[in-house]
């Protein structure tokens, strides 16, 4: 309240009208009596006063640029009253001579001195004394009053200074900050750190060998730089600068040295492949460091006759400076520290606080407690002055006050001490935490608050510096570096600069280190194989082959390497010193494009960011559980991701937001440093109190302060462009108990918390022990439907994990080319997986081979619709199917031509189908008419649709029905009342389960019943004959779907499944045989051939409703006109720009013979042109195109458009990815993560309606066909860029 009310009368102070009698300093903001003019001393603090003035009678000095005249009392005093010293100038012989200048008569009476701010007068009031000179055991006032009335007995827990008149906190001593003016508190204080080899700073301060000619000062004296010679070893060439580079650079075009001394003196000048170069130093350029700012030319030819500069654009979390020439971060505004060359950022800054002892003026200064009613004005508007000051404390205020009272203008107040704060009942004083505060950087480390203060102290390893505040480390950091296809090692200290043997041929994008072994381990884009190379010995080898990796992280505790396999989506792990040896997949599940991977051991954590339709950052063990998205705000296109582990903090590089941000573990604390040099960041690591990231675009690796983003320097910068970044060093890695010391059959994880757990290869299972995974037994299974993955468990690990929080062992596999899978169907005869996809309205079917999932193609599209149901009948592999536009239970076969309807009366909606080949039964809910009941019933007939009847009535929402093993009975999940029921399919014996709420999803293996319930947690529980109504696991999954396989549950035949039981067009299995339908254009001619029906005229076709006729060309042209939609029910058919696909075709005559090859048994009514048509995508996809794209006519040829990744007329070469590379050529390509944005293009269509929206999995950064054109999210000038380049190249 004291700061407001002195606020208050700041600005009365400021807006009162002058009086006649006063005279306004030229600030404005105070007024003086007319007689303090020209006085002689100051009382406007812009001197204002004592300016342009006459000399007044008595005067016999002139000082201060005639701003201050002196009696002859006041020269040759000893004293200096004139700030430029002039008073005791040519005093020889003076006061202590045998002549003395004759004094003048004195015609004024002098005032009592008046003290500047921070001191007080002298006793005698010659003279003014700073308040950090009192007590100090030195005498600074003539009279030596600054040294009187100081304690000279200590408390216990004080250290009285060695003049005996100053008492120092104890925690002070020794600390490296000398607070006695003898400095007796830091003598005989050596700290004989380990490896202690050099004293310094009066013996105050001992260093190990490491900090000696590192090329930073660690004592004050500086002796620890001194004398420095460094040796090169044979293989290294000696700077004159002093470093050491490798032998390899000398001479190569681009300067190493600080001082480019490695390309003076070189017999001939090199070949710039740039085709850039310094014209007349001869360094090789590359466009990109033209007038950038830094001379990269000896001569300095390339910052010379720069363009003037675009117009100034700054971004989301950026200031302009007033002079519109660069943008600062946000947080650099207003923090004390001219940023802008113009200081406009410390302009404008409103109230400034001050220290919480402090009294704050009217006019915002800050003036300590005992300058406040003393007489004097030390505020600009003397609101520290008049109102109540003649108010003395009385000893009840001083009783009440905790630590002390002062008066004020406003009447007595309590005050507290430097380090305290006055709470808000205005007496009492507590302690203020200085180390609250995570962003002011008080301490590098660790700050421990003490009452009233506070001390630094550093980690295990660290050494804390002179200064007392920040930390250093022992040994010299490394900053390792892929560049290009180098692996750099350069010293953060010295500047050497060393390259490690590398076998790579194009470019390493990851990499990470294992200090323990000293090797490197990378990944680049010409092998599927995660490499390694030495630190030392200078050899290469492979790790494991067959592998994709696009971002890898060493476990150095738990001795394991984890990596990212971005065209299947999952984070994989295996032991770190066996090659080749089996590896387990963590994690698989939603993930949808996982970029860059990080780990923190110490914890059992990993961290990766995620840039698919969702960008986030997400967290998990290492184990894979506990997984959560940390941060997903704030975020543009996070690529990099690393970890501090000082400050617990999870930092990430933003493409998109051309920034570096950072939070906590859990997400908090989000903050976003946008700086013009991190426009490209592609790369990161955190070391100690320093970030460093590499640009890509610049060709640099930079480094800056990890919380304030200042003081960025460029460490490396070279023709060719640096990804990946690591800092080497002991302490990142230090030996520590190895949690995973279980004796684990194959591979043993970390876990949160730092426990362990043992995982499997994906082709076992963790037995009952947790330690050994073994063969199954039993190999009954579920699949798990997700938006974008299908995961399977076996249903033997269920007794072996109860209650899990995550999922059980498991495989997940990512569904390509989908959008939002909805409904899912598997046929473990050929293992075929069917998918309703809302994204295109279509069925896609997939074959699970080796654990993936490979496109089959799309069988059939609607438009503007949404399908509802879908089952696939294993035997004969046709589709029952229904949608909201066309409610109706239709069946179409395998290969999507052939659609009859086999029920349409009386079905209000069908929310589920479920078959039972051998038995020839087909059962489904009904959600009735409108102007029925709002129940559903549940219907059953033979699978051509007769024999239909109801066989439940009384439900509300039935879904997810499932028969049981022998067809006699239908289950089904009540949704609406948490029930799963069944009934037997002559309507009795109905039973009901009651179940938790959130009922989803029923699934039946054999004896094993599980559901699915999804509330907070999607929840999975089994009954069976050990356990009942048992939970069974939880996930934050979205799950969508289940279905459960067994070697029972799809056994049998029926008479359909040799040679489609004759039938030409479908065939439909019934309790006692099988029935032939046509499709639903066709006639039967006899019980198993069809003929086109002639109901429509001539070049037209029917509705699938029979109600209406359309024009052959209206069929699949993208526009509805069938009023079932039905016209848009297509066969394979994409619309692609530049591939025109009409609509199918059907002989008026002739009959139609199934058969394996396209468009055979099809002409036009019309014209008689072919039309193109896919009939049997499947078989053309396989022998056509290799298994690796779909078959599409075009004019009268079939050809092949091939799956991403692959090339050639059948699809039978892998394409070369498309990296962002600029190769020894200087050739750009595109930038890495512009490459990945085509990824992201292609799932901008898709729009879930869950709550967890999901993205098409495409493919990872090497899959990208290299014809296609993509364009960087931020930087749209990069494709002109690119195009200079080859042109300059050519």
């Amino acid at each position: 309240m004291a700061v407001y009310l002195c606020l208050f009368v700041g600005l009365l102070h400021l807006t009162a009208s002058l009086q006649e009698d006063q005279f306004q300093c030229a600030h404005g903001k105070k007024c003086i009596d007319k007689d303090e003019v020209c006085d002689g001393i100051l009382h406007c603090q812009d001197r204002s006063d004592e300016v342009h003035c006459s000399k007044p009678e008595g005067c016999v000095h002139l000082c201060d640029n005639n701003n201050r005249c002196l009696p002859a009392s006041l020269l040759c005093d000893s004293e200096r009253d004139c700030l430029d010293g002039t008073d005791e100038e040519n005093c020889e012989g003076v006061n202590g001579g045998t002549t003395s200048p004759t004094p003048l008569p004195v015609q004024f009476v002098s005032k009592p001195i008046k003290c500047h701010l921070g001191s007080k007068p002298c006793k005698d009031n010659s003279d003014c004394v700073l308040f950090n000179h009192i007590c100090d055991g030195e005498d600074d006032c003539n009279d030596g009053s600054d040294e009187e009335e100081c304690s000279s007995t200590c408390e216990q827990d004080q250290f009285q200074c060695a003049h005996g008149k100053k008492c120092i906190e104890k925690n002070q001593v020794c600390d490296g900050v000398p607070q006695c003016q003898d400095r007796s508190d830091e003598q005989k204080c050596t700290k004989y750190t380990e490896g202690c080899s050099h004293l310094c700073d009066g013996e105050s301060r001992c260093l190990p060998e490491t900090f000696l000619c590192d090329g930073e000062s660690d004592c004050l004296d500086g002796t620890d730089e001194t004398d420095c010679v460094k040796d090169c070893s044979a293989s290294e060439f000696r700077c004159t600068s002093g470093q050491c580079v490798s032998a390899t650079m000398h001479c190569d075009g681009h300067p190493d040295c600080w001082d480019h001394s490695d390309e003076e003196g070189c017999i001939r000048a090199p070949v710039c492949k740039t085709k850039q170069s310094c014209p007349q130093s001869k360094e090789c350029l590359v466009e990109e460091w033209l007038c950038d700012g830094e001379q990269d030319c000896k001569d300095g030819t390339d910052e010379k006759d720069c363009p003037d500069l675009a117009p100034l654009s700054c971004g989301d979390y950026q200031w302009p400076c007033k002079s519109k020439a660069v943008c600062i971060p946000v947080t650099w505004r207003c923090d004390g520290t001219k940023d802008c060359h113009d200081g406009s950022d410390e302009t404008e800054c409103g109230l400034v606080a001050c220290l919480l002892h402090q009294f704050q003026c009217g006019s915002l200064e800050c003036v300590d407690p005992s300058l406040v009613c003393n007489g004097i004005r030390n505020c600009a508007d003397g609101s520290d002055e008049d109102g109540s000051c003649q108010i003395n404390c009385a000893e009840a205020d001083i009783r009440r006050c905790s630590q002390g009272c002062f008066s004020t203008p406003q009447g007595p107040r309590c005050h507290c001490a430097v380090g305290y704060r006055l709470l808000d009942d205005g007496v009492t004083c507590a302690d203020v935490d200085e180390c609250e505060d995570h962003h002011s950087a008080v301490c590098s480390q660790l700050c421990v608050n003490t009452p009233g203060s506070y001390k630094c102290d550093c980690h295990t390893g660290y050494i804390m510096e002179a200064d007392g505040h920040n930390c250093k480390i022992k040994g010299e950091p490394l900053l390792l570096s892929s560049v290009q296809t180098d692996l750099l090692v350069f010293g953060l200290r010295s500047g050497s600069l060393d390259l490690l043997s590398s076998s790579a041929k194009k470019a390493v994008l990851s990499l990470d280190y294992d200090w323990h072994k000293r090797m490197v381990f990378w990944v680049s884009l010409d092998t599927d194989s995660i490499r390694w190379s030495s630190l030392e010995k200078k050899t290469t080898g492979t790790l494991i082959g067959g592998v994709r990796a696009d971002s890898l992280a060493v476990d150095w505790l738990g001795r394991n390497l984890y990596w990212i396999d971005g065209v299947n989506s999952q984070i994989i792990a295996m032991k770190l010193s066996a090659g080749g040896s089996p590896y387990s997949v963590i994690l698989d599940e939603d993930l949808d494009q996982p970029r860059s991977l990080a780990l923190l051991p110490e914890k059992g954590l990993m961290f990766w960011t995620e840039i698919g339709n969702t960008v986030k950052i997400e967290r998990a063990g290492m184990d894979g559980s506990e997984r959560r998205a940390v941060v997903n705000s704030s975020l543009g296109w996070p690529g990099g991701v690393a970890v501090d582990t000082l400050r617990d903090r999870v930092y990430w590089t933003d493409e998109r937001l051309k920034a570096i941000g950072s939070a906590t573990l859990d997400g908090d604390d989000i903050q976003i440093l946008q700086m013009k040099e991190t426009a490209n960041p592609f790369s990161l690591s955190v070391f100690n109190d320093m970030l460093y990231w590499s640009d890509a675009k610049r060709r640099v690796v930079q480094v800056a302060h990890k919380i304030t983003g200042k003081n960025v320097r460029v460490l490396l910068k070279r023709l060719k462009q640096p990804f990946g970044v690591k800092i080497i060093h002991q302490i990142s890695q230090q030996r520590r108990d190895n949690p995973c010391k279980m004796d684990c059959s194959h591979l043993c994880v970390l876990a949160p918390g730092l426990k362990a757990v043992c995982k499997c290869p994906s082709d076992l299972i963790l037995s009952d022990d947790g330690l050994t995974c073994t063969n199954l037994v039993d190999t009954a299974f579920l699949l798990i439907l997700s938006p974008s993955t299908v995961t399977k468990i076996y249903l033997q690990v269920r007794h072996t994990s109860d209650e899990l929080k995550g999922w059980p062992e498991h495989t997940g596999m990512q569904v390509p080319s989908v959008n939002e899978a909805a409904i899912m169907d598997y046929s473990p005869h050929d293992n075929t997986l069917l998918l309703a996809d809302d994204g295109t309205t279509s069925f896609s079917s997939f074959k699970l081979k080796d654990l993936n999932l490979v496109s089959e193609g799309q069988i059939l599209k609607l438009l503007s619709d949404t399908i509802t149901a879908m089952a696939l009948d294993w035997v004969t592999f046709n589709i029952y199917w229904s949608s909201t536009k066309q409610p109706r239970l239709h069946v179409t076969s395998n290969s999507g031509v052939f659609t009859t309807i086999l029920i349409k009366d009386g079905i209000g909606g069908v929310e589920s189908i479920a078959l039972h080949p051998p038995t020839g039964r087909v059962c489904f809910t009904n959600k009735g008419l409108q102007d029925t009941s709002p129940g559903a019933t549940v219907e059953c007939a033979n699978m051509d649709g007769a024999e239909r009847r109801v066989v439940w009535r009384n439900g509300i929402q039935p879904k997810s029905l499932v028969f049981s093993t022998n067809g006699e009975t239908i289950l089904w999940a009540d949704t609406s009342l948490d029930v799963i029921g069944s009934v037997q399919l002559d309507g009795s014996g109905h039973k009901e389960l009651k179940v938790a709420d959130g009922l989803t999803a029923v699934a039946l293996s054999e004896d094993t019943l599980v559901w699915m319930t999804v509330s907070d947690k999607t929840r999975l529980w089994y009954t069976d004959d050990q356990q009942q109504n048992k939970l069974w696991f939880e996930v934050g999954t979205e799950v969508i779907s289940m279905k459960a396989v067994s070697k029972s549950s799809e056994t049998g035949s029926n008479q359909c499944q040799i040679k489609n039981g004759n039938c030409q067009h479908l065939c439909l299995a019934t309790p006692n045989g099988r029935t032939c339908k046509c499709a639903h254009d066709h006639i039967t001619v006899n019980a198993t051939h069809c003929s086109p029906e002639q109901r429509c005229p001539a070049g037209s076709r029917s509705c699938l409703d029979q109600i209406s006729c359309q024009p052959d060309e209206k069929f699949c042209d993208g526009h509805i006109d069938c009023s079932d939609h039905s016209d848009e029910n297509c066969v394979n058919v994409k619309h692609r720009s530049g591939v025109k696909v009409p609509a199918l075709t059907q002989s008026p005559t002739s009959p139609t013979v199934p058969s394996t090859h396209p468009v055979s048994g099809f002409s036009s009514t019309t014209n008689g042109s072919k039309q193109p048509l896919n009939l049997n995508a499947q078989m053309c996809s396989r022998t056509r195109c290799s298994g690796n794209g779909r078959c599409v006519e075009i004019g009268r040829e079939t050809t092949c458009v091939c799956s991403m990744g692959y090339s050639g007329d059948s699809c039978q070469d892998k394409s070369l990815p498309v990296p962002i590379l600029c190769g020894a050529a200087g050739l750009c390509a595109v930038v890495i993560l512009a490459v990945i944005a085509v990824t992201i293009k292609l799932k901008k269509g898709a729009r879930s309606r869950r709550a967890n929206p999901e993205a098409v999995k495409e493919t990872s950064m090497k899959d990208l066909d290299s014809k296609t054109t993509v364009t960087p999210p931020a930087d749209t000038s990069l494709a002109d860029h690119e195009k200079k380049e080859e042109a300059s190249a050519d």
